[in-house]
């Protein structure tokens, strides 16, 4: 266990490479329940949202969900989170580390441009467990009676699972199929109790933070803090696809925009490692043998056998096949760029 955002989580169960194995053969559960909840509403909240964030809720219908994001005036990250319509509203499900500044940011957005819109807090009232893999959709057909069939990725329904009533999201950051459920955290160990016990038969583990943190890499998902932050726009990190710049002013529209035209000055890739050394974060990277850059995840990936890492290149020198050194120990250690992901899971007639 271990002081996260003032939570105390689980780093790991067991093995963190035994719990990663289970997530991309089986099935992991996850407690979330750190993440933030804030839910937006009022005759305004859709004008708000359109406002406040870089993607556009508009689009949205209620079940929809996006990925996206909150951005100050000069383009910089505040937070990566994922905004849910629902039946009341708009639910913003952020970073537990950033749980304060993102609704201090939505506060002061909202009397900014006084928006008839209700920002409310549900974080301490709302659990999330995460049941994550490839046997998930199994394990939760034998606890809910909701059509699981037709719920699309990025998609939600509201219903029992395991006679707790849930906001069933099929969303997740590993890289697997995986549902995230969201429920009064009164009701939490029930839910817990239940999917645990039901997915026994499925090879279910409880999973920690170190196996969520090996997944998502593999899946070449950013970690804020890491991939992410103030000092970072969307388009540096190969996201600028969620940036609707058409949409109408947003908060930051003028500098993203700028981004956009002249193209960002530095890109996230990808890294594989050539010679026998694990990249981590922080380790700088070379380029034709000057510090260029540096390492902002790095492991040894479970699936796929081999030392990976994400880091931020010059532009100029961000290129799929181009060759890199990280230095490790103080010693230059030969990398190779790769396309992200470094995993994608395989549809169901891949075999």
């Amino acid at each position: 266990m271990v002081p996260f955002a003032g939570w105390e989580m689980p780093v790991q169960y067991a093995s963190i490479i035994d719990e990663h194995r289970t997530v991309r053969s089986a099935v992991g559960l996850f407690d979330l329940s750190h993440m933030g909840e804030v839910l937006v509403s009022g005759p305004e909240g859709m004008a708000f949202m359109r406002y406040a964030v870089v993607s556009d809720p508009g689009t949205l219908e209620p079940g929809q969900a996006q990925y996206s994001m909150l951005c100050d005036a000069d383009g910089g990250i505040i937070d990566d989170l994922i905004v849910y319509r629902t039946d009341d509203g708009y639910l913003i499900v952020c970073n537990a580390a950033n749980h304060q500044a993102v609704l201090d940011h939505l506060d002061a957005l909202r009397r900014r441009g006084d928006f008839d819109a209700t920002v409310e807090d549900r974080s301490e009232r709302t659990a999330l467990i995460a049941p994550q893999g490839p046997r998930a959709a199994e394990l939760l057909a034998t606890l809910t009676d909701l059509d699981l069939a037709s719920l699309g990725y990025y998609r939600s329904q509201r219903g029992a699972v395991g006679g707790v009533d849930c906001l069933v999201a099929r969303t997740g950051y590993t890289g697997e199929d995986g549902f995230e459920l969201f429920c009064d955290v009164r009701r939490a160990t029930r839910l817990w109790d239940a999917l645990l016990d039901a997915g026994q038969p499925f090879g279910i583990k409880p999973c920690g933070l170190g196996s969520r943190d090996t997944l998502r890499l593999e899946a070449g998902m950013p970690l804020y803090g890491n991939e992410l932050g103030r000092d970072t726009n969307p388009y540096e990190a190969n996201l600028g696809r969620v940036v609707k710049l058409d949409k109408g002013e947003f908060m930051g529209r003028a500098a993203l925009a700028a981004v956009q035209q002249a193209g960002p000055a530095r890109r996230l890739v990808g890294l594989v490692m050539r010679d026998t050394a694990i990249a981590r974060a922080g380790y700088a990277v070379n380029v034709d043998g000057d510090e260029a850059g540096v390492v902002t995840s790095g492991t040894a990936s479970p699936t796929l056998g081999e030392p990976i890492a994400m880091a931020y290149l010059p532009a100029a020198s961000a290129s799929v096949g181009g060759e890199v050194e990280v230095v490790v120990r103080e010693r230059p250690h030969r990398a190779e760029q790769v396309k992200l992901p470094f995993y994608k899971r395989p549809k169901p007639d891949d075999g």
